[in-house]
């Protein structure tokens, strides 16, 4: 498929999908694009695109970044999930341990400068991982930040160069909640005390009441997002 073939049918798909189910899309992002994958990070949106692959396409590969910084609950969520599911999920790691990053940059990087930070530990090994697919499977939802709103179901994702699915593009923290509920899906336990949003262990805290759902995320800094998302 070339290029322009590509921006046809992902233009077309964007449109046909906006009003189908998120499983209708999968299926469909699996039969053009085999060679997908998903990105999990094992936050309440993911966990929903975990069970549906599965139900869809279970040999379809998963993947996670492992910072080496995650929240204990975030590795007992990968473990209960690769359990369940019978399956092993791809680990990504840095190319620098924390021990080789606090060498080069200081100690507490994420302190300092979270930015550099984030692209040391998720963004350069997401982009070393996703040179391999031809397409992946991301949870981002339009209402999660402004940042988001513009999403489109299916997309040209410009800065890893694949072709990016986001089949819950439209879903509301409701809808994902319920799919949760009405499915008995393993959700991580900090969502049960104020994390809507999980990052990493020393950049997330707690979402107080009437605050945005990602306010806990690199809280005193002006970053919303770690890179990952255009």
């Amino acid at each position: 498929m070339n290029l322009f073939e590509k921006e046809a049918l992902i233009q077309q798909a964007a449109e046909q999908f906006e009003t189908k189910s998120p499983e209708e899309l999968i299926a469909f992002a699996v039969e053009k694009f085999p060679n997908i994958t998903l990105a999990c990070s094992f936050g309440a949106e993911d966990v929903v695109l975990v069970d549906m692959l599965q139900k869809v396409s279970p040999k379809s590969d998963i993947f996670y970044l492992d910072t080496n910084v995650h929240f204990q609950e975030t590795y007992e969520t990968r473990d209960r999930l690769q359990q369940h599911y019978g399956r092993e999920f791809i680990q990504v790691l840095p190319k620098l341990t924390l021990e080789e990053q606090a060498a080069a940059h200081g100690d507490e990087l994420w302190k300092n400068d979270p930015s550099l930070c984030c692209n040391i530990r998720k963004v350069d090994p997401l982009t070393d991982i996703l040179k391999n697919y031809d397409a992946w499977i991301t949870g981002i939802r339009r209402d999660q930040a402004p940042t988001r709103a513009n999403s489109k179901k299916v997309e040209y994702d410009v800065k890893f160069g694949l072709v990016k699915f986001n089949p819950l593009a439209d879903w509301t923290s409701e809808d994902v909640w319920n799919y949760i509920r009405n499915n008995n899906i393993i959700y991580n336990a900090l969502h049960d005390r104020n994390f809507p949003s999980i990052g990493c262990e020393h950049c997330t805290r707690p979402v107080a009441a009437g605050e945005d759902p990602r306010a806990g995320r690199w809280a005193g800094f002006e970053k919303t997002e770690c890179g990952l998302h255009k």
